[in-house]
């Protein structure tokens, strides 16, 4: 299986910090913010990994991580995002990368306590379509949430006003191969964007969808609260030295 991490957009909730660099290479405590999702797609077992990234600063990402090895990655590859029309249209840009194989997907900013790699053994074993990991908040309305009826997602509504579930999205996803065939049969929102949202409900409608829970911790930090509540996670994580 092949890792994807979506690293464009322009960061401008965490202006001016993003002024002049990516959101993505801010510092979340010890490491830059990009590292992470590194690090989970790898504790995973995938050493074959795709940057998608945008705006004026995408070639900072080459002379911070290089060709990966720091990781121990077999290959790291980029590709660039022209604008911003949403999640789906920039992991349409991986379509070539994937080559016909599954592909687990996680947002750059998204931050984790433990690992995937139960739910990406799971996915391996899935013939076909999709699997997401759900995480119980407190604040829905926030994220894309999951209704949730014996034991199988049959519906996500992005950023409700009224949640059904306190069930989100979290930002990692997995597909097979026929998820750029869903992204290209999309249209754009209100928001002008190509949704994520759409891409897994296509999947829903097929009976083809799995989930996961997330186990521990989980936050975004692509506002300047959540870049503050990430570096305190993560700090409050470490191994405390003698």
């Amino acid at each position: 299986m092949k890792g994807v991490i979506l690293a464009g957009g322009k960061g401008t909730r965490l202006y001016p910090l993003t002024k002049i660099t990516n959101k993505h290479l801010l510092p979340v405590y010890d490491k830059p913010m990009i590292h992470y999702p590194i690090q989970t797609l790898v504790d995973a077992g995938i050493r074959d990994i795709l940057i998608v990234t945008g705006g004026g600063y995408a070639g900072d990402f080459l002379q911070l991580l290089g060709n990966g090895r720091q990781f121990g990655l077999t290959g790291l590859n980029y590709t660039y995002q022209e604008g911003e029309s949403g999640i789906a249209d920039a992991l349409s840009l991986a379509e070539h990368f994937a080559d016909g194989q599954k592909i687990c997907v996680i947002l750059g900013d998204n931050i984790i306590e433990r690992g995937i790699e139960d739910a990406v053994n799971d996915f391996r074993k899935q013939a076909s379509g999709a699997r997401i990991l759900l995480k119980e908040v407190h604040d829905p309305e926030r994220f894309g949430v999951a209704e949730v009826l014996h034991g199988h997602v049959v519906n996500i509504e992005e950023k409700p006003r009224s949640p059904k579930t306190n069930y989100a999205v979290t930002g990692i996803y997995m597909y097979d191969a026929t998820v750029f065939d869903k992204v290209k049969s999309l249209e754009p929102s209100a928001r002008g964007e190509l949704e994520i949202t759409d891409v897994n409900n296509a999947y829903i409608r097929e009976g083809n969808l799995t989930f996961s829970f997330l186990e521990g911790w989980w936050t975004d930090a692509g506002t300047f609260d959540s870049l503050l509540r990430a570096s305190n996670l993560v700090a409050q994580s470490q191994p405390k030295s003698e």
